[in-house]
């Protein structure tokens, strides 16, 4: 069946050129990957039409995009109250001297318009591994696009400071032998976090941390509003051949 989006029609040239780029960023091949480069051309036609709507133009695709998106998607910088109140709601996240072991499964995301295609193959596998948390070695051979893949997704021992913030903050509150309950997503994908072993540590002032966390946070809120954008613009499209999944 023909796959068209306000008319315009996604060809299969278009969906194989498509795979081809993800098969070289390192994802697996398979039905999954299909279904995620339909995903991806679909989010990308609806962003360059709503660009071209508002006049916004740049010397590349990637470009046009990355300008609409600075400038329809809004949301604040986290402020110090905001915080603060991470801080004081989430003390076992700001100790030093804490060490843990843990393992991944990445998802990698190449650009924004592709971040949800990603999330909806990384939740798919998510629910695997809390069915059969014995899998998850197996599952990180088979999907993770990270190095550490090969073997089992084992990252080994480090301390507080080593990971990007919002990895560390999801090890360092998961119990040692669970995996973490959702995904984690960082700049580098959606991870699939099992932590293995966890040491103790003390606590960090709000002070010595408030730069970061505030980073984290409003990276989190950016995050959160481009996907709310996406979304609306999905839901006011006619999307013909295809069923987009829950998004």
């Amino acid at each position: 069946m023909v796959i068209s989006v306000n008319g315009t029609e996604i060809s299969e040239a278009n969906i194989a050129t498509e795979i081809a780029q993800a098969v070289a960023a390192g994802q697996p091949e398979g039905d999954e990957l299909r279904d995620g480069a339909i995903q991806e051309l679909i989010l990308r036609k609806l962003m360059l039409d709503e660009a071209a709507r508002l006049g916004i133009s740049a010397a590349s695709d990637e470009e046009t995009v990355g300008t609409l998106l600075d400038q329809e998607v809004d949301f604040e910088d986290a402020d110090d109250a905001t915080c603060r109140a991470f801080y004081d709601q989430n003390p076992s996240n700001f100790q030093q001297g804490e060490m843990a072991a843990a393992s991944h499964i990445l998802f990698a995301i190449n650009d924004d318009a592709s971040a949800g295609l990603v999330k909806a193959k990384a939740e798919g596998v998510l629910e695997q591994v809390q069915a059969n948390p014995s899998h998850f070695a197996s599952l990180a051979r088979e999907h993770s696009t990270c190095p550490s893949g090969k073997e089992g997704g084992a990252l080994g021992k480090f301390g507080r400071g080593q990971m990007v913030p919002e990895f560390e903050t999801a090890v360092f509150s998961t119990a040692p032998g669970a995996i973490a309950p959702g995904l984690v997503e960082t700049q580098f994908g959606y991870h699939i976090i099992q932590v293995t072993e966890r040491e103790g540590g003390e606590a960090v002032s709000y002070d010595d941390v408030k730069e970061r966390l505030q980073e984290f946070l409003t990276d989190m809120a950016g995050r959160k509003a481009t996907h709310a954008y996406l979304a609306k613009l999905l839901a006011a499209a006619k999307v013909e051949g295809y069923q987009f999944p829950a998004f």
